[in-house]
């Protein structure tokens, strides 16, 4: 049966005291909005909309980006979950199958969590998510008989004895789509805040003899993010939980704690992490690779076999096939580096294709940027680049090929040349001694004066 998503994003998100709308905020690397399109992902919807509010452009811009099929709506006055979701019956009233509806702001709904959503649909018209939390505070309150949910209350509009349950709402919810705005349009909003809540359609379904039942899920799932407080602990949480994943799966991480991943980091088993790494998005490092302590890597792939720093920096674009070397304080972007390749050190490789068992030498610089355009720089197999060279591109360095260390290479270098470009020596005799005399007696001269 196909499903579409409804993500609701349009919070501005007062408490974080930010300019910035409340699911563009980072955790793990990505807007938080990524990670409800990402767990929806995993169902493969056919259609997903975001509603979106405050910041429109620039959460549309997001979504975007990380899934280019996303459609939007704007909500705009905000007046409740029901009328967010009510925003986009006009796209999908008439989609066929089921429609779930997530929140930008709960990052941490499991898959898994939201197929349970779709087989207890087998037996019930609308399904509801709830958890059991250490502290019930302020959650809305799942009012059930036996395995039926009778409706939800608010907590502000609860009794006292209402209020002692501790069975809560997430606000997660999973119908037919057809239905669920079919229930959404009778939502009024006779409450103690005015608005229109999502949570009204359970009473709605049963006053119509809908069955409404309910699937529960472990409290972290449902943590909600409002403030720089609440986000600093889901980053916690995401890390504590992605170090565990990987050390069950077989990376070897010398200092878990230190080590924080990205939202779709990959890392295949019998890898190697050190301490004081950092994975921003889009990483895959496959088995048998090793990561040294205090590297930075982001929208990167590191084959079997290669070694990479410590003390090294690869940015997106970066490519290493098997047994790649990349040593300290060496930068790699958008290169592509053959097997084989070393880069000991102190080196800048950037839009750049260098062919295998190639040896870069300390200090070597690609010189891809002009001032207003990027240029490619192209090194061919077995080269020996001498320490120091500066590689202005565009330029080809031939298979088998030597620059000699120090060299400006302008020209491109034919297969087995040697490259030189650089100044000639020449040495003056004494002037040495003579100079610096001359220097001292300038500076006395100077404190004199």
């Amino acid at each position: 049966m196909q499903v579409s998503l409804i993500v609701l994003a349009a919070g501005l998100g007062s408490r974080m005291n930010s300019d910035l709308p409340k699911v563009l905020h980072p955790l793990a690397g990505v807007p938080m909005l990524h990670h409800a399109l990402a767990a929806g992902r995993a169902l493969e919807p056919s259609r997903v909309v975001v509603v979106t509010g405050h910041g429109a452009e620039q959460v549309s811009k997001s979504a975007l980006a990380y899934d280019e099929a996303c459609e939007f709506v704007v909500q705009d006055p905000q007046l409740g979950t029901a009328h967010a979701v009510a925003q986009a019956a006009p796209l999908l009233a008439d989609a066929p199958g089921d429609a779930i509806v997530l929140y930008g702001d709960t990052p941490f709904v499991r898959a898994e969590t939201l197929e349970a959503m779709r087989a207890a649909r087998a037996t019930h018209a609308v399904v509801i998510l709830g958890f059991v939390p250490a502290d019930p505070a302020r959650y809305g309150r799942l009012i059930v008989d036996g395995d039926q949910l009778v409706r939800i209350v608010e907590y502000q509009d609860a009794t006292a004895d209402e209020r002692a349950i501790t069975l809560c709402n997430s606000g997660v919810v999973c119908a037919e789509a057809r239905t669920l705005f079919q229930l959404v349009s009778q939502v009024g909003n006779q409450n103690a805040a005015g608005e229109y809540y999502l949570t009204d359609i359970v009473e709605l379904a049963c006053a119509l003899g809908l069955s409404v039942g309910f699937v529960t899920c472990d409290e972290s799932e449902t943590l909600g993010i409002n403030t720089r407080a609440q986000l600093a602990a889901a980053e916690a949480a995401f890390q504590t939980r992605a170090r565990a994943e990987a050390l069950e799966n077989g990376v070897t991480l010398t200092a878990p704690e230190t080590v924080f991943f990205a939202l779709d980091t990959h890392i295949g088993r019998d890898a190697t992490v050190g301490p004081n790494v950092i994975f921003g998005p889009a990483v895959t490092i496959e088995s048998g690779a090793e990561i040294k302590g205090f590297c930075h890597l982001e929208g990167c792939h590191v084959s079997r076999g290669a070694v990479v720093g410590p003390f090294a920096r690869l940015r997106p674009g970066a490519e290493l096939a098997e047994d790649v070397h990349v040593g300290n304080f060496v930068e790699i972007k958008n290169a592509v580096l053959d097997e084989g390749v070393k880069v000991g050190h102190l080196t800048y490789i950037g839009d750049a294709h260098i062919g295998e068992f190639t040896n870069i030498g300390a200090g070597t610089v690609t010189c891809n940027y002009d001032g207003v355009m990027k240029h490619r720089t192209t090194i061919g197999k077995r080269v020996f680049i001498g320490s120091d060279t500066m590689l202005v591109a565009p330029v080809t360095v031939g298979d088998d090929a030597l620059t000699a260390s120090g060299s400006v290479i302008t020209e491109d270098v034919p297969a087995a040349a040697l490259a030189l470009g650089r100044a000639r020596q020449v040495n003056k005799p004494g002037l040495a001694t003579a100079l610096m005399a001359r220097l001292k007696a300038i500076k006395a001269a100077k404190g004199k004066s």
